[in-house]
């Protein structure tokens, strides 16, 4: 993606084109906000205090602005404001039509060149989304102008399926707000294909902003620090017991404890201040991939060409539990009855849903509305007890050590506490 072109006179016809705004007062007030976000105020100041025969038209002899040494400070101290990054511009004017660049990189080497499906994007951010879009096939990079969506958090890729050649393995996808500069990427390294992975046709990407100044490259933002989509090899469960991820319990344990505590620590800021809950549950060190950690120790290695997933684990639990006869369930108690009933609704409420997600996405959706509903702690006992880890676990595994689980479970109690609101890409088709 091409850089944006640094121009004050652009900024000023973009602050003019907003028809909400009504005086130059408010005017005036909207440039400086723009360009605060842009990380360009001091540079544009000094542009405009450069003419000095307009500066001498518009102020008298003793004017601060008309005294260079004093102008030159004041220039300097404005340029701390590129150290954080703001959206005072973009919280503000939430009505406004802003158009969004979009920049699609499949991988080149695996022949992305042959694709022959439809795909499609849709761009969700914290004020709205775009819905589908369709983008040409071959031309992965396009504009599209909408109201304004804020600080982006997921884009959503897939592809209809249809062509001899079906399959797209996505590198990543670029998106930059044309009127603030502010570009995301979004990491994908997956497969979007029947047959391949985990048979996904669309996937959800949580994004990375990227912040560049006027005299730098662009680089990942850390005020505050995003976290990104997940990457392949983390999220498959591997065909050899060699190329798995070498994790011992004591990493996914403390993995398990800074993803709660990311959320608990969100909850407890002021609602200003919140980042997004969506990088916590889905984001690189988020919820879902601390509990994939958990389910992928002592997974047992699949037959040769063949790649299992947690979500393969997760339906033959509910297939065990749902085969269960009467005089079973009844000397059980109520609680635990409940429990049962409440799991196997939402498997089979993720497994019927429309999208055409993969094993993967419906075990993130699992996470997800388990978070929201408060039943994880609920489904991880289960499991746990659930004879069918005999078949799929070695012996080693953190999912048969008693001592752990219930550690792991009274982490994820301290979720119970707080609402917790799912974003719209998140959980679409699912309606229980």
């Amino acid at each position: 993606m091409a850089p944006m072109k640094i121009s004050l006179v652009q900024d000023m016809v973009h602050i003019q084109n907003i028809g909400e705004i009504k005086t130059d007062v408010g005017k005036a007030r909207a440039w400086v906000r723009l360009s605060m976000e842009k990380k360009l105020l001091s540079r544009h100041l000094k542009q405009l205090l450069h003419n000095h025969e307009l500066t001498k038209k518009l102020y008298k002899r003793y004017a601060f602005l008309r005294c260079d040494d004093e102008k030159e400070q004041f220039l300097y101290h404005l340029l701390s404001f590129n150290a954080v990054d703001y959206f005072c511009f973009t919280n503000v004017f939430t009505t406004i039509m802003i158009p969004y660049h979009i920049l699609i990189i499949p991988s080149k080497k695996l022949g992305g060149s042959m694709f022959t499906a439809n795909p499609w994007i849709c761009i969700s951010g914290e004020m709205g989304e775009t819905g589908v879009l369709q983008v040409p096939r071959n031309i992965l990079e396009m504009t599209h102008e909408c109201q304004n969506l804020g600080k982006l958090t997921t884009v959503q890729i897939g592809h209809d399926n249809s062509g001899l050649y079906a399959k797209w393995l996505v590198e990543h996808v670029m998106v930059r707000n044309e009127i603030t500069g502010h570009a995301y990427k979004f990491p994908c390294g997956r497969w979007l294909g029947k047959g391949m992975d985990d048979g996904s046709l669309e996937r959800v990407l949580v994004g990375d902003l990227l912040t560049s100044t006027p005299d730098t490259e662009e680089r990942p933002c850390r005020t505050p620090p995003l976290q990104h989509s997940p990457g392949m090899i983390r999220r498959l469960v591997a065909i050899s017991p060699n190329s798995r991820p070498k994790l011992n319990t004591g990493q996914i344990q403390e993995a398990i404890g800074e993803a709660v505590n990311g959320i608990v620590k969100h909850f407890h800021k002021p609602e200003k201040e919140r980042g997004s809950l969506t990088l916590l549950l889905c984001g690189e060190c988020g919820l879902v991939a601390a509990l994939e950690q958990v389910f992928q120790h002592g997974f047992k290695s699949p037959r040769l060409f063949k790649s299992i997933f947690i979500w393969d684990f997760l339906e033959k639990a509910q297939a065990h539990y749902d085969a269960l006869d009467a005089s079973d369930t009844a000397r059980r108690e109520e609680d635990w009855q409940k429990r049962v009933c409440n799991f196997s609704r939402f498997i089979t409420a993720i497994n019927g849903t429309p999208r055409n997600i993969g094993k993967d996405g419906k075990f993130q959706m699992f996470v997800c509305l388990g978070a929201r509903d408060h039943h994880l702690h609920h489904w991880i006992a289960l499991l746990a007890d659930c004879p069918i880890i005999a078949q799929m676990y070695e012996d080693t595994a953190l999912i048969k050590d008693h001592t752990l689980v219930n550690s792991l479970i009274r982490v994820l109690q301290t979720l119970q506490e707080f609402n917790i609101t799912l974003e719209s890409s998140l959980i679409k088709g699912i309606t229980i």
